[in-house]
């Protein structure tokens, strides 16, 4: 069997078609295709163009088959909480996007309903405006929406595009808002409270079914034939899976367009002090629990620079990011949960009002700006570290960062100075190798627990350790 398996994975601002070869002693990958993500400004809001995105995730499984070799399997990531309305198989319209601002009328018809505290007993999430079910409650079910006989998520749309088969792989439905937190299953009672029909839910399955094979006109298309794997659909899913953790002690930080903070655990975390502190419990591979609490993560650094560089500075992110880490003088914190951050725009002019609205000193030079989000991400996330390990008993000794914040070596520095213990950071790639893990697992190239899988990510990637410059109990009391 050939051992070439290849991972679609879409992010929030990139996407990227990946190959690898992988055995029980090797696991080696190149990016075959990348491409540009982003919101697409339309009449009624924001929206993903996702049409274009299959367009690009054809293209880039066309430039793997013609570099020769068989291909074992497919496997598709990509960000959660958004999703496609079809109608006999055609979508209604482009997904809208997360960042849209509809989202607060399904807050509110929700928590009318059912208030907050109710709901996390339920679903066992953080709450977070952006999330699935407050998207469903504010869609025109007595118009447009009411026509859809079926709602896939993004990863299983471009699962159904290559296939033709219609699943709800569980890692992403899991941060749906959807599911009873007891049972795994969708809930009715909470599907009720946003108007949608609980028959356009297509069947949940674990990573590791195979979805199906390709449709024969792609196949065709493609010049190759193979099945579609259900990996861990959720890119953080797939992400921890490659994050090296070397044992229960470790946290892990996915960071990325998010930053993704929290510790592993077999059962959900339901406490009162939990829903407080609002962390989310997530399903993992192999029936893993991801407890977490979001992060703003490099969107406020990529906003940033994107209008940075509308106005005409030239430099780009790794050039500001080199000239900050440097950066000589003390810099104001900001709390980076602020919802004020999480629209697209003026970052910048953002920050700056925040400082000013409570009399903090600041300035508008791009190096003092990138500075300061260094440090401000940094102490948000070792501070979640810490209260992940208060909430889950978890006596944190090791931090693993992976995805693009790890490839920042004055984060990865920060976050280890600030917790007080060693940050391993890498691989990059994080999301695409889980993604190829649970493939090769499926098929049977490699074989074994969790354990086993981030084993072989240990002897293959190229990691980094970053130890603190404060003892440990600085931070940890």
């Amino acid at each position: 069997m050939s051992s070439r398996v290849l991972a679609v994975d879409l992010g929030a601002t990139s996407g990227r078609v990946i190959e690898a070869s992988i055995g029980p002693n090797h696991l080696d990958y190149s990016v075959v295709h990348r491409f540009p993500n982003g919101p697409h400004v339309m009449s009624d809001g924001l929206h993903w163009n996702v049409t274009a995105l299959f367009a690009e995730v054809l293209t880039g499984l066309s430039l793997a088959a013609s570099s020769g070799g068989g291909i074992a399997s497919i496997g598709v990531d990509s960000w959660a909480v958004d999703y496609g309305l079809l109608q006999n198989g055609q979508l209604l319209v482009e997904p809208f996007h997360y960042r849209d601002e509809r989202t607060q009328y399904g807050v509110e018809r929700v928590h009318g309903a059912m208030p907050f505290d109710e709901l996390f007993v339920e679903n066992g999430l953080q709450f977070m405006p952006i999330n699935t079910l407050y998207q469903l409650a504010a869609e025109d079910w007595p118009g447009q929406s009411g026509s859809a006989d079926a709602l896939l998520m993004i990863p299983d749309l471009i699962n159904y595009w290559l296939t033709g088969e219609s699943f709800t792989e569980i890692t992403n439905a899991s941060t749906t808002g959807l599911l009873d937190i007891a049972t795994g299953d969708f809930s009715p009672a909470i599907i009720d409270l946003t108007g949608a029909k609980p028959e356009i839910f297509a069947p949940l399955i674990e990573p590791g079914h195979v979805v199906g094979n390709l449709l024969a006109e792609r196949s065709e298309a493609l010049g190759f034939r193979a099945p579609v794997i259900a990996v861990g659909s959720h890119d953080t899913a797939s992400a921890v899976v490659a994050a090296p953790l070397a044992s229960a002690s470790s946290a892990y930080i996915s960071c990325g367009t998010w930053g993704l903070v929290g510790v592993e655990v077999s059962k959900p975390i339901l406490s009162e002090a939990a829903r407080a502190a609002n962390f989310t419990n997530e399903r993992g591979v192999d029936g893993r629990i991801r407890f977490l609490h979001n992060v703003m993560g490099l969107w406020l650094l990529n906003e940033s620079v994107s209008h940075w560089n509308k106005l005409g500075d030239t430099r780009g992110v790794e050039e500001l990011v080199l000239a900050a880490s440097s950066y000589s003088h003390a810099v104001p914190v900001f709390d980076v949960a602020d919802p004020v951050f999480m629209a697209p725009g003026d970052m910048p002019s953002r920050i700056a009002n925040w400082f000013s609205e409570r009399g903090l000193a600041h300035g508008p030079d791009p190096v003092f700006v990138v500075a300061s989000i260094m440090e401000s991400l940094a102490r948000a996330m070792a501070e979640t570290v810490h209260t992940a390990g208060l909430l889950s008993g978890t006596d944190v000794r090791e931090i693993c960062i992976v995805g693009g914040g790890s490839a920042i070596p004055s984060l990865c520095q920060k976050i280890s100075n600030a917790a007080g213990v060693p940050v391993v950071a890498g691989p990059v790639e994080a999301t695409a190798l889980g993604n190829i893990l649970v493939q090769a697992r499926t098929i049977g190239l490699i074989d074994g627990d969790l354990g086993s899988l981030r084993a072989l990510v240990r002897r293959t990637a190229d990691l980094v350790i970053y130890q603190p410059h404060i003892d440990r109990k600085n931070f940890y009391g």
